[in-house]
């Protein structure tokens, strides 16, 4: 700022030298001098909160300087789009049990481009599509009671934009695997699910979208990203678990959202919407609205690798229940919840006690607290409640899966089940009439309800062409004459890496130092 006044005085006086004989002066103050303490108090807080004024030449002098600098070149700048969503719209679909109960949408891959069905996943970072198959689920629609067109296998060699990712590369996490650091960078992702995993090579191209939002008329965009030519897949991934392929919204490097981010396409925020009908939305930087409540990102030895929160306590309707709280993954790519044992005996139990109706059992039912219906709807069930600090609250009104027979609802579960250990796993059912925002830029989990129609954009959220339409929900369930096994699709925990060596107490206040300038130049 100070630069630019000095060049803004130079030239007035070259001007005004050739003119007549009159000197400008100027006296410069710099933000933080005690002259501007006295002018300004000592707040210099935006919203005129407290801050203490910051001592010359220490870390809290520096950083409150980057941080200035870096907020006026984010206004300045700002993201290109408001919100981005896949070219062939923001929809997406449940196709039930013929597809593990995840949501699915459709994309656009590679130039010419080519569609796949992929189901969205929170729960891990890569975005593969299968790809010169060795071992990969069918692909033919005859092979699935709710597709009404093939699904697709990529290949690199026919893709114009594809690249070819080396094992040199930063984002190769087997690199040093390799070789050669000219070879093509092979990955392997193990799942939560038991044998399920994706593995083939890395390539670069280009995932095709669409921009929305206020301001913003509808645009082609074409962002590069890393893709993962998946040829080789196990598990669940050969029995009807996104066949043609998994997106990615982790937030590691290598995930979708991370790219579009990092690249200034949007803000680093991201939104899914479920609805009761099966259908849902997803937008690449909606930050949400501003009725949405929130919790923070909890870090996992020291690092954000998953999207963990923590609960503080959960209710049966109005009994909130002692020695209930924990932490818990939030993933799509999960499709029914799985809570800490002690926390799911006290639920259950407390459930049991309220609901109105006799206890039954379902053939491949895999939940334990199931009740037959004594009419053909569903009957009034107790909600459940996770509490959350400063008294924020994720209400589920109908935590349970419902079966139906030839006349309707026979019955229903408790759709939850015990995990081991003290993190659990809210999934996709928990995630229903929720508009759930991922906030990485301030790294918290906000949500407000939502139809999943309505986001309150504007006018130009078109949105999705006619794509093939999920079965009515009664069929759903009836398919196969029971519910298959909950997908999990999140991938499995990496090892932590060993932390660097300590440094004397001068290194490390520059390390600080530097630290703080690249977390603000990768923030703003």
């Amino acid at each position: 700022m100070a630069i630019r006044w000095l060049l803004a005085l130079a030239m007035m006086c070259l001007l005004v030298k050739t003119a007549m004989p009159v000197t400008f002066t100027a006296r410069l103050i710099h933000r933080f001098s005690q002259e501007m303490k006295v002018l300004k108090g000592s707040s210099v807080g935006r919203d005129n909160s407290s801050v203490a004024w910051p001592e010359p030449r220490s870390m809290e002098y520096y950083q409150m300087l980057l941080t200035t600098d870096f907020r006026r070149h984010k206004m300045k700048l700002g993201a290109r789009y408001q919100l981005l969503f896949p070219s062939q719209g923001s929809k997406t679909m449940s196709l039930g049990n013929d597809f593990g109960w995840l949501h699915y949408t459709w994309i656009d891959v590679g130039t010419p481009s080519t569609s796949f069905l992929v189901a969205l996943d929170a729960g891990s970072d890569l975005l593969w599509v299968p790809c010169n198959c060795i071992r990969c689920a069918p692909l033919s629609a005859s092979y699935y009671a709710s597709l009404d067109r093939d699904l697709n296998e990529y290949s690199p060699s026919r893709s114009m934009s594809s690249k070819h990712l080396s094992c040199s590369h930063q984002l190769c996490e087997l690199g040093s695997t390799c070789k050669s650091s000219k070879q093509q960078c092979p990955y392997t992702i193990n799942y939560f699910s038991e044998n399920t995993s994706s593995s083939g090579l890395l390539v670069e191209d280009i995932l095709h979208l669409a921009s929305g939002g206020n301001s913003v008329s509808n645009t082609s965009v074409q962002a590069p990203l890393i893709i993962g030519c998946g040829m080789k897949q196990s598990g669940g991934y050969l029995d009807g678990v996104a066949p043609d392929g998994l997106l990615g919204l982790g937030p590691g490097e290598i995930s979708v959202p991370s790219f579009l981010a990092k690249s200034g396409l949007i803000p680093n925020s991201f939104s899914m919407c479920f609805d009761e009908d099966d259908s849902g939305r997803i937008f690449f930087g909606d930050q949400g609205s501003a009725l949405q409540q929130f919790t923070a990102f909890l870090p996992v030895e020291g690092t954000y690798s998953t999207y963990i929160i923590g609960v503080e306590a959960s209710c049966i309707q109005n009994s909130c229940l002692k020695m209930t709280s924990f932490k818990a993954l939030v993933d799509s790519g999960t499709s029914f919840t799985f809570l800490p044992g002690h926390v799911y005996e006290a639920i259950a139990e407390e459930f049991d006690q309220q609901v109105n109706a006799s206890r039954s059992t379902f053939e491949g039912s895999p939940w334990e607290y199931c009740y037959a219906s004594s009419s053909q709807e569903l009957p009034k069930v107790p909600s459940l409640t996770f509490m959350f600090q400063q008294n924020k609250s994720f209400v589920v009104d109908n935590p349970v899966f419902a079966f139906y027979g030839d006349q309707g609802i026979i019955g229903f579960c408790l759709a939850i089940q015990p995990t081991e250990g003290d993190t659990g796993t809210i999934g996709q059912n928990f995630m229903t009439g929720y508009r759930l925002v991922f906030d990485r830029e301030h790294m918290k989990l906000a949500w407000s309800r939502s139809n999943c129609q309505d986001l309150s954009l504007g006018q130009t959220m078109p949105f999705s062409p006619p794509t093939p339409n999920p079965l009515p929900a009664d069929e759903q369930q009836r398919t196969n004459g029971s519910a298959v096994v909950p997908a999990v699709a999140g991938r499995a925990s990496p090892k932590p890496s060993a932390a660097s060596s300590g440094m004397n107490s001068c290194c490390q206040r520059w390390q600080y130092f530097l630290f703080i300038v690249f977390k603000l130049i990768t923030a703003f």
